[in-house]
């Protein structure tokens, strides 16, 4: 099967390698190396997990992250290429390729566009497939406090109403399946999409925290 979540993974991990434990990330006070721990934590230690829905945990997870971000980073990158480990369904490929494309390809791109000199990826049709695949599986999710409607428009690709119009009209959301997705997930600022409607609607969404968090 296309493992499209595996390589993002390793283009990843590559970026890490080269770019070292202290470059700047798009995830709001991260470095590299706070990135990197927060991946392995996510595969390796599932049981932190829970911190980053309940604040009872969250200090506990934030410890545990900090500590491991300290850590030896060249092994702590090696141990994310490695993947999950052989308990965890992570590591079967169809789980992989289901729960970690989007994962991996954000946080990639929160690492590329943190960087001064970045350009956008010339992504494979099959790639953009994938990614619009499932940002149409979680996109009412991602767009859930969103106070206006939202229709994703992939040109060529297709379109997909991820929210109803709530206190506002609607915004068509245009732009190609990989740059929607880092919309979706928050990354408004770095994402190459163009808003259509009503200019009261198009700032309601600009301000609306998207996103898992």
């Amino acid at each position: 099967m296309t493992r499209h979540a595996w390589s993002e993974r390793q283009l990843l991990c590559d970026e890490l390698e080269r770019l070292g434990p202290d470059a700047p990330t798009l995830c709001e006070g991260w470095a590299t190396r706070d990135l990197a721990a927060h991946l392995q934590i996510r595969e390796a230690r599932p049981d932190l997990g829970i911190g980053a829905y309940v604040p009872l945990f969250a200090k506990r997870l934030e410890r545990e992250q900090r500590q491991l971000a300290e850590t030896d980073y060249p092994a702590l990158v090696d141990q994310v290429r490695a993947g999950a480990p052989a308990w965890n369904p992570l590591s079967r490929p169809v789980v992989d390729e289901l729960a970690n494309l989007v994962e991996y390809f954000v946080h990639h791109e929160d690492v590329r566009r943190a960087q001064p000199e970045w350009e956008p990826r010339d992504l494979p049709a099959d790639v953009q497939a994938a990614l619009w695949s499932a940002l149409r599986r979680v996109g009412r999710l991602m767009f859930r406090r969103s106070p206006t409607g939202v229709v994703l428009v992939a040109p060529g690709v297709g379109r997909h109403c991820a929210k109803l119009p709530d206190e506002h009209g609607t915004v068509i959301v245009r732009g190609a399946p990989a740059e929607l997705v880092l919309f979706a997930y928050g990354r408004a600022d770095h994402a190459d999409v163009q808003l259509e409607g009503r200019a009261d609607d198009v700032l309601a969404l600009k301000q609306a925290r998207l996103g898992l968090g």
